[in-house]
């Protein structure tokens, strides 16, 4: 599986976070959020790199009423990819909830978390996320199917923001899209004294 990274720096005259998200799910279901997926805090004159692979997973946690700057913090999550175990139910048994019955979903190219009666209203949110972190996330509801169709695209902000966080897409400051050329595994995001970005190829 490929490594993609992106090298920061933090050319600004502000202490702040760089994140990297996913601002677009492809989703029929309403109210899905991006997290605030990948963030690591910078000095002015920081460099520092982010890195992931594309393994991909299921997640679930209890969240509470799942609004803008919520903390999603998981409970457990689940491999799965876009063809084999790309289905899965959470259930709540012993207090507590937990992943059952994964196994391959009739749609391929999707993944699909199922809640069961037993999920409570505005309790838990469950989701995906790559490389072991969570990207998106969605209330959980009783007796509901959540499909979710991943887009391999990736885009960086600047701010003061905690990983895990639920984001309101209308609100994050100043996003800029990284585009991963084919072949290229590696760009640099320069955030600049005006606040402005720079993005270049990096050496792979």
């Amino acid at each position: 599986m490929a490594t993609f990274t992106i090298n920061f720096t933090n050319n600004s005259n502000s202490s702040g976070d760089f994140c990297v998200f996913q601002q677009i799910h492809n989703s029929p279901n309403p109210d899905v959020f991006p997290l605030a997926w990948r963030v690591e805090f910078a000095q002015p004159g920081t460099r520092l790199a982010i890195s992931w692979n594309t393994d991909l997973y299921f997640f679930w946690a209890k969240t509470g009423e799942l609004l803008p700057g919520v903390v999603f913090n998981p409970g457990a999550n689940a491999p799965t990819d876009l063809t084999r175990g790309n289905q899965i139910t959470l259930t709540k048994r012993d207090r507590d909830y937990q992943f059952i019955d994964q196994q391959d979903s009739y749609q391929q190219g999707s993944l699909r978390i199922m809640s069961d009666a037993s999920t409570a209203i505005r309790n838990a949110s469950i989701g995906y996320g790559m490389s072991g972190v969570p990207q998106f996330a969605v209330q959980a509801q009783p007796n509901m199917t959540f499909q979710f169709t991943p887009r391999f695209e990736f885009w960086v902000t600047f701010g003061n923001l905690t990983q895990g966080q639920v984001l309101d897409p209308d609100q994050i400051n100043n996003p800029v899209k990284i585009d991963f050329p084919h072949g290229i595994f590696s760009m640099n995001a320069t955030l600049n004294a005006n606040n402005a970005w720079t993005i270049t190829q990096g050496l792979d």
